[in-house]
């Protein structure tokens, strides 16, 4: 469908020219009626002017034009209203382009717009020493997704987390952490920890995170030795010698932070996110090596930063809506905005990209546009490379959350929770507990990673357990229900073959022509960077397949047996390659 409509564009452009009419750019949609055609353009009401003609006249002109080619493919070229030029493409296009299709089911889906680019896509970024929550999820869920769209465009693709594993979050968890062990032996602080953590490590250092925290704004003393703690975390990761030592503070932050990270990659491994030997990330960069650098940049550029009451500031352009920010602390330590910065050379260092797109919350919406700005003129050829997209906040019903307090929703928890509800709607007798544990598993990431990805990644979400494990309408078990139902039909229907050129009827079927968009969809997600495009598109052929084998028998021995194979053949593809897409797994048994 992509090359058909590249050459409806070029034949249209053809007859334009004919006309005397050139340098128009033509845009081909398909009518939200299938009635009105496969596509239609209104390049005749944007060409009016420049042919000095009324659109529909100049319609008229091009379509007679059109129409002297005679090309095969098309079926009928017809004027709507005031000048849209529809067609309506033929039987037998559509019955070969299903054909082709199924004959390269590996490369269906997917595109080459990206060849020979190197893109890195850098989302998730949990830091060490607190919890993995929902927003954490939420990232992950997008960004594996754009990673997965990218791919399908050709491009080489890497990806990278970025985790602060400097500031004062860590001092506070490695002040605490400081107090226990202090108080007990390695083999008693090993006991306790498994005490403590009902949920084992990941659920433990985040405890000693809000427990440091709440010391820091309560207690004077305390908060004087964090800020002390804090300081020399950030001499100490200056010198390996240094950070390896035995001391307290070295021992502490060594201990915390290789705990923290082995726990985020059994997170990322039950989210799909495994795509090295070992560890679920191509590169892993950290706060603790970015602020080094970032603040010798801001050092070396002190044409473009400039000290404000003791401290190194950005003055961002008020015409361009963009506020002051600190680069440099009154303390000289670098924010997160001069680590971002170096952040920016470091993984161009590492790998040399085309692009690198960041995916993070939208809260730091404004401060990215003021770091973009500030690396314009600090990395120029790197700025025009970075993309920055940002996505709104996963809530449960029971409201907000907050890492200080402790009073946070971990992403393993909702995971557990939506698992444990898929476990109970899960019915069927011929499956073992462990193969149902497996299939719920599947069920309870789709749902959750679905309601994420349904809809424009900038809006906040509020999930909804009902509607998320619904296996009627718009959902992630919706979608992985039809595919396994398209796997039994197939698996039922044996050695039979399918074939796309058996059909009988007369028509198309608007079923048939909604299959051969799926490139497309696939090409638009990821231009626009917006996975939801994939997931409607998802949702509407499973609509459209369900009802069509409500309302046809498939394996009937009838003269278009294979022909209704062909169909459900290509949704089960797309299916499955879709929900990859979005990085949902797929079961082929439900």
């Amino acid at each position: 469908m992509i090359k058909m409509e590249d050459k409806l564009a070029e034949l249209i452009t053809g007859a334009l020219a004919e006309l005397g009419v050139i340098n128009v750019k033509v845009s081909l949609e398909h009518p939200a009626e299938i009635t009105h055609g496969d596509y239609a353009t209104n390049v005749a009401m944007v060409a009016a002017k420049a042919a000095g003609k009324n659109p529909r006249a100049l319609a008229e002109e091009i379509v007679a034009k059109l129409k002297q080619g005679n090309t095969v493919e098309i079926a009928d070229v017809f004027i709507a209203g005031p000048g849209f030029i529809n067609f309506k493409l033929s039987n037998a296009f559509f019955t070969n382009a299903l054909s082709e299709s199924l004959d390269n089911a590996d490369a269906f889906g997917k595109n080459e717009t990206l060849a020979n680019t190197k893109v890195v896509v850098e989302y998730t970024d949990p830091n060490p020493f607190k919890e993995f929550h929902i927003g954490h999820l939420m990232s992950n869920t997008i960004g594996e997704s754009i990673s997965r769209l990218v791919e399908a465009s050709g491009a080489e693709t890497k990806r990278a987390c970025y985790q602060g594993d400097v500031g004062l979050h860590v001092a506070k968890a490695v002040w605490r952490l400081m107090q226990i062990r202090q108080s007990m032996g390695s083999g008693e602080f090993r006991t306790h920890v498994a005490e403590v953590s009902g949920f084992g490590a990941e659920a433990y250092m985040p405890k000693v995170y809000a427990e440091g925290s709440r010391a820091y704004e309560e207690d004077e003393g305390a908060k004087n030795a964090i800020n002390k703690i804090n300081k020399e975390i950030y001499k100490l990761i200056g010198s390996s010698d240094e950070l390896n030592s035995p001391n307290p503070i070295s021992s502490n932050y060594r201990f915390g932070k290789e705990w923290s990270l082995n726990e985020f990659e059994h997170i990322y491994k039950r989210l799909g996110t495994n795509h090295g030997p070992e560890k679920a990330f191509d590169f892993y960069f950290f706060e603790s090596k970015t602020g080094e650098f970032g603040k010798k940049v801001v050092g070396e550029h002190r044409d473009i930063f400039e000290t404000s009451e003791g401290a190194v500031v950005y003055k961002g352009d008020e015409a361009k809506g963009l506020h002051t920010r600190v680069f440099i602390n009154k303390e000289g330590l670098p924010t997160y905005e001069a680590k971002e910065l170096g952040l920016a050379q470091i993984k161009y260092d590492a790998y040399p990209y085309d692009t690198s797109i960041i995916i993070t919350g939208n809260e730091v919406n404004d401060y990215f546009r003021v770091l973009l700005d500030a690396m314009a003129k600090v990395f120029p050829e790197l700025a025009p490379k970075t993309e920055h997209y940002s996505h709104g906040m996963l809530r449960l019903p029971t409201g907000k959350m907050s890492s200080r307090t402790g009073d946070v929703i971990t992403a393993e928890a909702l995971i557990a929770n939506v698992k444990a509800r898929a476990i109970a709607k899960i019915n069927n007798e011929n499956f073992t507990d462990e193969e149902k544990s497996a299939i719920a598993e599947m069920v309870a990431v789709g749902a959750i990673k679905y309601s994420i990805l349904r809809q424009a990644s900038g809006k906040d979400i509020i999930f909804d357990f009902e509607q998320s494990l619904s296996f009627e309408g718009d959902s992630g078990p919706y979608l992985q229900y039809t595919y396994a139902r398209t796997c039994s039909l197939l698996k039922k229907a044996g050695e039979k073959k399918a074939n796309a050129l058996a059909m009988t009827s007369s028509e198309i079927i608007p079923f048939h022509k909604y299959i051969l968009r799926f490139p497309e969809v696939v090409l638009r997600a990821q231009e626009a960077r917006e996975p939801h495009f994939v997931a409607t598109y998802l949702i509407e052929i499973a609509r459209e397949f369900n009802a069509f084998y409500s309302n046809n028998p498939i394996l009937d021995g009838a003269p278009d047996e294979p022909y209704k194979l062909a169909l459900v053949q290509s949704v089960s593809h797309i299916l499955k390659c879709g929900l990859g897409l979005l990085g949902i797994e797929a079961p082929d048994r439900m």
